[in-house]
């Protein structure tokens, strides 16, 4: 049986066509193969062109034109609108001509192929065909399953590095980075980094684990990283940093959550002079020293804030900053200004002293009946003091000093930074860090990333990379929703869908023209920051 395989030489990039004949070796008692060089793959048509086997067409034989009239040589009526406002965004932030410095032969088909991402929301790529015949897209002509294949294998990591360095440098440096990692199952038993992990979606699934960087102003990404299923979060801010000193970016500013606490990390941002602001637990010994000290002043009315209904307070400290010097085999340790922000959500208390006193009743129960939970001896332990006598049978009684102490840190939360801040700001800021966490649901659900549908790692980086350059068109137009005061009549597939249905035709020898437009349309086109279409 006679099939045709595709090989791509790593050296020139070229993609050479092969007929396959299969055929039973019965010597060796095995199916064997014949291979025999049809000719090279056609970067822009796709079409085999037929070659001596030296990369040179054969002298004997024409070359195969272009089935077909050519697009500017045909009447075509095509839908508009959405890729239009993708173009003006990407001309806009710099997308596309970023995507052209770091990829001159295959910008257009990752542009049109995170474009179709964005628009038909999880449709998986083989759909791709009906798709771009119905729209007008970069690329302009049908991309099959295995060239986006090819595409995504083709995708090097030096053209990555330079994509993030050119869109880096178009973000505000003086702005807060958010950083944060997500998870990503897959039943993939190929790829290497698929590790069982801990799961923030609690999917009992191996993983990967990707992190991202989102500009807390301008609310786009411009960095991500695949990580290895098992690696936790505390052990990826010193390769970050590594990484962010090698993109050339000098004055960082990071805001992160608790996962990224430790010693350690703290150290490293204190060494390479980054700012951060990072979520800390209230049981650090350092945290509940500091606040004990201000605990029975901390709810005077004078801290309260009322848009945020919290007790707000900050404290200077200072950090025991510890650097190892190996080539002196010695280890420097220096005080460095720290500030912890504490706040007080009293409502919040409440509901957690209620709910623990709704356990300690559970508890107690469970010991006066009889029923221990092996899982709660401990607690048991902590919480009450219990006594069996054969006349009166086993007796709980609450350790109240323990139960205080328990409830002492209830409604309080505290944020950790090295810059001069009060602690609305540092709040702020901090919760604006919600643009990568909404980023990773884009990531997972509008993009299809939920599962690693993939089974080699070359495909695996380019399909991640495609897919982040379509999460920077979502990410703006979210942000120019919530600007615009667009999210309590439309969600961002309902805007899509509204401009989607705008036409364009066009015609041999004629300018394009753009079809009818309502007042609506026009409008979201100057929300979203861009001039609506007009014809040619």
């Amino acid at each position: 049986m006679a099939t045709i395989v595709y090989q791509t030489d790593k050296r020139s990039g070229i993609t050479y066509a092969y007929q396959s004949i299969s055929h039973w070796d019965k010597e060796k008692k095995q199916s064997r193969s014949k291979r025999t060089l049809i000719g090279r793959v056609d970067k822009e048509t796709g079409e085999i062109v037929p070659t001596d086997g030296r990369n040179r067409k054969k002298q004997d034989e024409k070359v195969p034109t272009k089935r077909g009239p050519k697009a500017a040589e045909v009447a075509h009526r095509s839908f508009y609108g959405a890729t239009y406002l993708l173009d003006a965004i990407g001309e806009q932030l710099g997308i596309i001509h970023d995507l052209k410095q770091c990829f001159p032969d295959t910008y257009k088909q990752i542009l049109s192929i995170a474009y179709y991402l964005i628009l038909e929301d999880s449709t998986p790529l083989y759909r791709f065909e009906k798709w771009g015949i119905l729209h007008k897209h970069p690329y302009g002509k049908n991309i099959t399953s295995q060239r986006s294949s090819e595409l995504f294998t083709n995708i090097t990591e030096e053209a990555k590095r330079r994509f993030f360095t050119l869109q880096g440098k178009r973000r505000l440096e003086e702005e807060f980075w958010a950083y944060d990692t997500t998870s990503l199952s897959s039943y993939s038993e190929t790829l290497q980094q698929v590790q069982f992990g801990f799961n923030k979606e609690h999917d009992r699934l191996p993983q990967l684990n990707v992190a991202l960087v989102f500009g807390q102003e301008s609310n786009l990404p411009f960095y991500y990283r695949k990580l290895a299923g098992n690696i936790p979060d505390t052990k990826t801010v010193r390769h970050l940093l590594e990484e962010l000193d090698i993109l050339g970016y000098s004055k960082v500013k990071l805001v992160m959550d608790r996962g990224f606490y430790s010693e350690d990390n703290i150290n490293c941002l204190y060494r390479d002079h980054v700012k951060f602001i990072l979520s800390v637990r209230m049981s650090l010994a350092f945290v509940r020293k500091e606040l004990d000290a201000i605990y029975d002043t901390f709810r005077s009315f004078e801290y309260y804030n009322e848009n945020y209904e919290l007790y707000c307070r900050t404290v200077r400290t200072t950090w025991n900053y510890t650097r190892e010097q190996p080539y002196k085999g010695e280890t420097v340790q220096e005080s460095r200004r720290l500030y912890i922000h504490y706040y007080y959500n009293i409502d919040k208390a409440a509901e957690d002293e209620k709910a623990f006193d709704r356990r300690l009743i559970a508890m107690k129960q469970e010991l006066e009946s009889g029923k221990r939970v092996p899982e709660h001896e401990k607690l048991y332990q902590k919480y009450f003091t219990i006594k069996t006598t054969p006349i009166r049978g086993t007796q709980v009684t609450v350790r109240e000093e323990n139960v205080r102490n328990a409830k002492r840190y209830y409604g309080f939360f505290a944020l950790i930074s090295n810059e001069t801040m009060d602690t609305v700001a540092a709040l702020e800021l901090y919760r604006n860090k919600d643009v990568v966490e909404k980023a990773f649901g884009n990531l997972k659900e509008r993009l299809n990333m939920r599962r690693a549908m993939v089974s080699s790692e070359q495909s695996l980086e380019g399909k991640l990379f495609v897919q982040f350059v379509a999460l920077i068109y979502l990410s703006y137009i979210k942000k120019q929703m919530q600007v615009k005061g667009l999210l309590k009549d439309y969600t961002l597939p309902s805007i899509l869908d509204k401009l989607d249905v705008i036409e364009c035709f066009e015609h041999p020898g004629k300018s394009l023209r753009v079809g009818e437009m309502i007042e609506k349309q026009k409008q979201l086109y100057h929300d979203m920051g861009v001039n609506p279409p007009s014809s040619l």
